[in-house]
């Protein structure tokens, strides 16, 4: 194992040295040692890279310093004392100190000993943590920003849900949101998104997707307008004059297929950016707009749009949780996908108009 623990510079006589430096010095030597034959000189090894280093080497040396005795390290190490003993030789050859040494029937630790001890339980207590398996965070420290891709009204109509939870939870944690990528973008893959949600954009093989649920297009007016008297026909829906939300501006999408196949074309007027500007054009004219049913919900009470089935046959739209492989295993990452993951599903579970 490489650590930053355990790297040190030998052979600079010109080069003054702390003693925390001649700590992880003698830590990293004896380290060392364990990849080296028994009885290999001590020079040698020096000059070494520590590829191939055995830390149980270290961990030897943590027990001998604590326990300041080779039969009570062996008890700490379920090791037999003959092989705590040759531990301890192969030690200090590679530090070139007797690290204890015998006063009456006892044993003390050298100077040296005494010097590295800290460094060396250090090393040891980093390396378990290294290996540990992944647990849960510490939300009251933990200090990040994340950012999350997704569509204006899927965040409107999750947002306040999630923001609220991070006060008590996570109170050092950001959201950052932003618009759905480009398609000549792939953020999840290139490291700039923790997480995209909604409809995924990305195309990335290797991009993990989860899908949480389903929604369904409706069509919004404002109150009063005049398909909310009467049924909604195909026809009608057509002669009206439509707004689309899309950024990137298309003026096509899956009603205009339905309607198609029926023979019908309707009229766009405009297509807009982002849903709430489509919704805010809607709620103040004559103009038809489309919303997510269950997502939509509280954006379109706000504006006292008036929610119409569209009597087409589209396909639903899902809502999916997606991200990169590289934060499988990372605990701050996986505590984020399960709040989103549960404000998602509320969101699309708690009715619809």
């Amino acid at each position: 194992m490489h650590s930053a623990g355990l790297s040190t510079t030998f052979g600079d006589d010109n080069v003054s040295v702390s003693d925390g430096d001649r700590a992880r010095s003698a830590a990293a030597a004896a380290a060392a040692a364990a990849a080296a034959p028994a009885g290999g000189s001590g020079e040698a090894s020096e000059g070494r890279a520590l590829a191939g280093v055995d830390l149980n080497l270290l961990v030897t040396l943590d027990a001998l310093l604590a326990e300041r005795s080779v039969s009570g390290a062996a008890r700490r190490l379920h090791l037999t004392e003959p092989a705590v003993s040759r531990a301890l030789g192969r030690i200090r050859r590679a530090i070139g100190d007797p690290i204890l040494v015998r006063a009456g029937n006892t044993m003390v630790p050298t100077p040296r000993a005494l010097e590295i001890h800290a460094e060396v339980h250090d090393l040891v207590q980093r390396a378990h943590g290294v290996f540990a398996p992944v647990g849960a965070p510490d939300l009251a420290a933990l200090d990040r920003t994340f950012t999350i891709l997704g569509s204006d009204m899927l965040v409107a109509s999750i947002g306040v849900d999630l923001l609220d939870r991070l006060p008590r939870r996570a109170p050092r944690v950001r959201l950052r949101f932003l618009p759905e990528p480009t398609p000549s973008a792939d953020p999840l893959r290139d490291g700039t998104a923790d997480l995209e949600i909604g409809q995924i954009d990305s195309t990335a093989p290797e991009i993990r997707v989860e899908t949480l649920g389903e929604d369904s297009a409706i069509a919004v007016v404002r109150a009063g307008h005049p398909l909310t008297e009467g049924p909604l026909t195909p026809q009608r829906l057509a002669a009206a004059r439509h707004v689309l939300a899309s950024r990137r501006g298309r003026l096509h999408g899956p009603i205009d297929d339905a309607l198609a196949a029926l023979g019908l074309r309707r009229a766009v007027a405009a297509s807009v950016p982002s849903h709430t500007v489509a919704l805010s054009l809607v709620a103040r004219s004559d103009l038809v707009g489309v919303a997510p049913r269950r997502l939509g919900r509280d954006s379109l009470a706000a504006l006292g749009l008036v929610p119409l089935d569209l009597g087409l046959d589209l396909p639903n739209l899902s809502l999916c949780l997606a991200w990169h492989p590289r934060f499988d295993a990372d605990a701050p990452h996986r505590w984020l996908r399960a709040q989103v993951r549960d404000v998602i599903r509320r969101s699309i579970t708690q009715g619809e108009f």
